[in-house]
């Protein structure tokens, strides 16, 4: 496996080990050109404590957790960090880590027995250099494929649209990834997000890039969520280049006292002093 090319860009990579959720190895290897923080967690319902489920159960998700770093280690990733945490809430929780942790991306798992080919579903001119950098450094050392895919509501827009997603191609390219392993597609469909589904079902794996600033507002109630949860492929939401700083405070709301530990097993208490008020 290549070095990677940037270390620039980290991808935050959510996994429920006590509920038996793991990484397929595809998508092991095709992450291995980039930095990545596992976060381990576990949502537990409202009226048991997390420190109560950190008790007992830490020490179990703990040895998934490094087991998992071993897999990522051995494929060749020179950048794991690792977070474990019991938490009510998990979208929260992925967004409060994805600030923390600087993570340009969020991986939600799905099964990936085969990994070849990637849909990026593009809204508007949003971060297209940044995304592109960003697959330009996930896409070191693979043979993936990649197609960037736009749809428009009326056959007035195509123009626009044929130019948006050559435009990508060519910010794709200019990340040193070959011209020949990119594709662009423009389709006319009434409905963006079962189009995008159905142009998922073709692929390996669906990128989406954020439009707004908080990851939990956008990708998990927005129209990312239902893609998320509609298509059987892994998906990787890229966040934007900004976070508002009234979205970054509200992150931590009711997460005091989630049982979050960083590599060094210490518990991270910044949240817990901001949420008690210190």
């Amino acid at each position: 496996m290549a070095a990677p090319r940037s270390r620039d860009h980290r991808v935050l990579v959510p996994v429920d080990v006590l509920g038996g959720q793991s990484v397929p190895r595809t998508v092991v290897d095709a992450f291995a050109s980039v930095p990545v923080t596992l976060l381990a967690y576990r949502e537990i319902p409202d009226q048991i404590a997390t420190s109560h489920a950190r008790d007992q159960y830490g020490d179990r998700a703990r040895a998934e957790l490094e087991e998992l770093r071993s897999v990522f280690e051995d494929a060749g990733c020179v950048d794991v960090s690792t977070r474990l945490v019991f938490t009510h809430d998990r979208l929260k929780t992925f967004e409060r880590v994805a600030v923390d942790e600087d993570c340009h991306a969020v991986l939600m798992l799905n099964p990936a027995p085969k990994l070849e080919s990637v849909l990026v579903a593009i809204r508007g001119d949003v971060n297209l250099e940044y995304i592109a950098d960003l697959l330009g450094t996930l896409l070191t050392g693979t043979d993936l494929e990649v197609t960037f895919f736009r749809v428009i509501g009326d056959e007035s827009d195509r123009d626009a649209a044929d130019e948006l997603v050559e435009t990508a191609a060519d910010e794709l390219e200019a990340a040193d990834v070959d011209r020949d392993r990119i594709h662009a597609q423009v389709t006319l469909e009434g409905s963006p997000t079962q189009a995008i589904l159905a142009a998922a079902a073709e692929h390996d794996m669906l990128v989406l890039g954020e439009s707004r600033p908080s990851i939990r507002r956008f990708i998990f109630r927005d129209r990312a969520k239902t893609l998320a949860r509609g298509t059987v492929d892994p998906v990787l939401v890229i966040r934007g280049e900004y976070l508002e700083e009234e979205e970054e405070s509200e992150s931590d709301d009711g997460e005091a006292n989630e049982g979050d530990e960083s590599d060094d097993g210490e518990a991270d208490r910044s949240g817990e002093n901001r949420e008690n008020g210190g």
